[in-house]
């Protein structure tokens, strides 16, 4: 996690801690300010009726075949943005940019996740008025974002099938934290070796009301549930 790997503090400010203890106390600091970072994009989001969704999970996971798939879907009849992150290239914005969602890429360098002042930069550079549906892409991680509040509606998990069955008990806390977990790829169900109940108990167990979709970007399997969820979320916000 962030707190053992310091990739969540400034290079500057270890170079100024001369005790462990200081290190984690600039840690803690950093969270402190990226929580009201975070108020500040709620306020946003709440301001212009924006309804945004914290996407995670790990590299090639699908989370951005995923939005592809679901862009296509809502065609003109949603007006949704999306909020890239990775460590560096515009590769994921552009292939958004590619089915007509106005994308905005966020490059990290060596951190792994995104925090909340550098979605904030970013929602400066899209036209929140004329947007009501906005994904945050985060880094493909399944630890360290789940340690930062975006300031986000709702955030949720991206698993695919051929990651394994076992990964949400072996990093609980991504999944603790989401409300929903979309175990992506399902169309490769007969050629992994994958219990598609085991993550589904394990994820009750972590958090009783997280929802559980099937989707398959390829097949469209479970794309229009998982909009309708969306967009019931967003209802109970602003309706």
């Amino acid at each position: 996690m962030c707190e053992e790997c310091g990739c969540g503090i400034p290079e500057e400010s270890k170079k100024e801690a001369t005790h462990k203890s200081e290190e984690v106390q600039l840690y803690r600091n950093l969270l402190e300010e990226n929580e009201k970072e975070a108020d500040e994009n709620r306020e946003h989001f709440f301001e212009h009726n924006v309804f945004a969704v914290n996407l995670m999970g790990s590299p090639g996971a699908g989370k951005t075949a995923l939005l592809e798939a679901i862009a296509k879907k809502i065609g003109g009849n949603l007006k949704m943005a999306v909020i890239e992150g990775d460590l560096a290239t515009e590769r994921d914005a552009e292939r958004m940019k590619n089915v007509g969602v106005e994308a905005v890429q966020i490059m990290t360098g060596s951190t792994c996740h995104l925090d909340a002042k550098s979605v904030h930069k970013a929602l400066h550079k899209l036209d929140l008025e004329n947007i009501e549906l906005l994904f945050v892409e985060n880094v493909g991680n399944l630890v360290c974002p789940a340690l930062y509040d975006i300031g986000c509606h709702i955030n949720g998990v991206v698993l695919s099938v051929t990651e394994g069955s076992d990964k949400v008990a072996k990093y609980p806390l991504i999944f603790r934290k989401s409300q929903f977990l979309a175990l992506s790829k399902t169309d490769l169900i007969p050629y992994v070796d994958f219990n598609i109940e085991q993550p589904k108990k394990e994820a009750k167990l972590l958090r009783g009301d997280i929802k559980f979709f099937k989707l398959s970007s390829k097949t469209e399997e479970g794309v229009e549930e998982f909009i309708k969820y969306l967009l019931e979320k967003r209802k109970e916000v602003f309706e």
